[in-house]
Formats: C-alpha cells, sequence, structure tokens
C-alpha cells in the first residue's frame, strides 16, 4: 500500500500478515495524530455478519448454542452468521436462519447496522427481527457442531439482562427490538410478544 494518510493518521506502509477466506489481518507503520510513530494492527473481514431474532405467535424465539474457539466457551446466541458484501444482506440472514434453525420467515424489520469492534476490525453487522415462521428442517454446517433451542422471549430478554448471554450481535438485537416495541415502531402484536412477561 502506498504512502497516505487515515484521517488524522499518517499511513507509511501496510503489510499483509495472514489472510484466509474469512479475514485478513494487516499491519500499518504509522504516524499517529500526536506524532509519535507507531503500528496499527486491523483484521478485516471477506464478509458481512448478518443476525436475526425471530418470534413466533407464541412469543417464542430460537437460540443456538456453540463453542466459541477464541473465549474457549460456551455461547448462546440468536442466529447469526456471514454473508457476501454484494448480497442484500437481509437475503443472507434469511439463509443463515433457515440453515441454522429450519425456520423460514415471511416479515423481516431491520434492527440495526452496527461496527462490532471498531477499534481493530472492519467488520458491519446487519440484525433484523422476523416473524410469520414456518418450521422446517436445518442444514447447519457439520463443522460447527451447533445446538439449538426453542424459548421464550422473555427467557432470552433475562438471559441478556442478567449477563447469561454475552454475545455482543445478540445483545444489540434484543435491545434495539426492545426499544422499538417500546417506541411504537413494530406493529402492536409483535410489540405486546416482546414486552410481555
Amino acid at each position: 500500500m502506498s504512502k497516505g494518510t487515515n484521517g488524522p493518521w499518517q499511513v507509511h506502509t501496510t503489510q499483509t500478515c495472514f489472510e484466509n477466506p474469512w479475514v485478513t489481518v494487516e499491519t500499518s507503520d504509522v504516524t499517529h495524530p500526536d506524532g509519535s510513530a507507531g503500528t496499527y494492527g486491523v483484521v478485516r473481514f471477506a464478509h458481512i455478519a448478518t443476525g436475526v431474532f425471530p418470534v413466533d405467535i407464541d412469543g417464542h424465539t430460537w437460540l443456538v448454542g456453540q463453542h466459541r474457539f477464541p473465549f474457549n466457551a460456551y455461547s448462546w446466541e440468536l442466529p447469526e452468521g456471514g454473508g457476501a458484501k454484494d448480497v442484500d444482506p437481509q437475503t443472507s440472514a434469511a439463509r443463515e436462519l433457515t440453515e441454522e434453525t429450519g425456520l423460514i420467515a415471511q416479515n423481516y424489520l431491520p434492527l440495526g447496522r452496527w461496527q462490532l469492534s471498531n477499534s481493530v476490525t472492519d467488520e458491519v453487522a446487519f440484525g433484523f427481527l422476523a416473524w410469520g415462521l414456518k418450521e422446517g428442517d436445518a442444514s447447519p454446517d457439520p463443522s460447527e457442531a451447533l445446538t439449538v433451542t426453542k424459548v421464550p422471549v422473555r427467557e432470552l430478554v433475562h438471559r441478556v439482562r442478567s449477563g447469561q448471554i454475552s454475545d455482543a450481535f445478540t445483545v444489540l438485537m434484543v435491545y434495539s427490538a426492545l426499544d422499538m416495541a417500546h417506541s411504537g415502531q413494530l406493529p402492536p402484536h409483535l410489540s405486546q410478544l416482546l414486552l410481555a412477561g
């Protein structure tokens, strides 16, 4: 990469340290905004992140459990995955929902677009609320060893508020959906399901 600027940073050189089909790790020799020399590392993602908060007519949702390698810990999350940058995020989210849970949703509503860790990555996440659900067969990637469970929405909210669920993407989707329910931005029946209990 040629010399240039990145906002208040002066960028002198950039090298790729590692690359696979999912991420590229770069290091740049820089001059910090205060004039000091340094090195900045960035993880660049090949795909966007997508997530879905599915809600059925009885006020249930689906959680996906898996062991997360970076933290060496088991994590319960809403259905999440990746999508190509040139594909509509809702299309990728719908695919992930069906792959992980077997669910097909008639309705989607955007919950937000977020930068999950913008100090060291360029990952962008798109979350959706989904309803009008039809259950089918899941087809997850066998290497992921997923566990899927159906729980009341109020239980999910409790787990998020109590810190039992700490996945940032799940937490963002839950609080965004609750905020939209409180502020009248959702169909009334959805607001009732999200706020019940």
